[in-house]
């Protein structure tokens, strides 16, 4: 069954949440208030995916994102915010999340999403991913590809595909390999690329100029 840590300052959405999740088969090992107290409990209690909220007391949600995936990197977190901005998206992203809803999604939205991170798979809001692209461009922009790792024409393919929003299996099905030897190109492309993820593979690349995000 896979764990979930809720951090939020709203009781109520947390207790919404909880029966929510509850329902549809997960486990609430915990509830956090504040950012510092769900790095806490994210240590404790290794859940496989937390539920995190932006704006919180103590410390705020990116920071506690970027402490809970160096401290405990089997974790998955996924925002879960009232703010609609790219450019929190992108910081988001960065200090290691792999998933950002807003707040006005359905449950059915939080359920797939919390299901797809506990896999390893990078979901963000559709309306958004646009507005993060282009912050990532920007914050990019003039880096040039210098010394850029050397990545295969099978890997740049492979995670060119990523990028794109296809899943594992979308991407074995183009390429007309197997699964697995997808997985073995992201695992030489991670290694090439000193990333520990697809989302951070991907934001890397398209800083060297290895792939693009349209």
């Amino acid at each position: 069954m896979t764990t979930v840590l809720l951090a939020d300052d709203h009781r109520m959405l947390r207790d919404s949440l909880r029966r929510s999740l509850e329902e549809n088969g997960f486990e609430v090992v915990g509830e956090a208030p504040d950012g510092a107290e769900a790095v806490r409990q994210a240590l404790a209690l290794q859940p496989d995916v937390v539920l995190m909220d932006v704006s919180m007391p103590v410390l705020d949600g990116v920071e506690a994102t970027r402490q809970i995936t160096r401290l405990a990197p089997e974790s998955q977190v996924v925002m879960l915010t009232m703010h609609a901005d790219g450019d929190v998206m992108a910081r988001a992203i960065q200090a290691g999340a792999v998933g950002y809803l807003v707040k006005d999604c359905s449950i059915d939205d939080v359920v797939a999403t919390v299901r797809l991170a506990a896999r390893g798979e990078a979901v963000l809001t559709p309306g958004l991913a646009g507005s993060m692209l282009a912050d990532v461009k920007k914050m990019t922009r003039g880096s040039g590809n210098g010394d850029a790792p050397t990545i295969s024409a099978r890997e740049e393919e492979v995670l060119q595909l990523v990028a794109d929003g296809l899943s594992l299996p979308e991407v074995a099905a183009a390429l007309f390999i197997s699964v697995k030897t997808v997985k073995n190109h992201l695992a030489s492309i991670y290694s090439k690329l000193d990333a520990r993820d697809r989302t951070q593979a991907v934001l890397r690349a398209v800083r060297m100029g290895i792939i693009r995000l349209d």
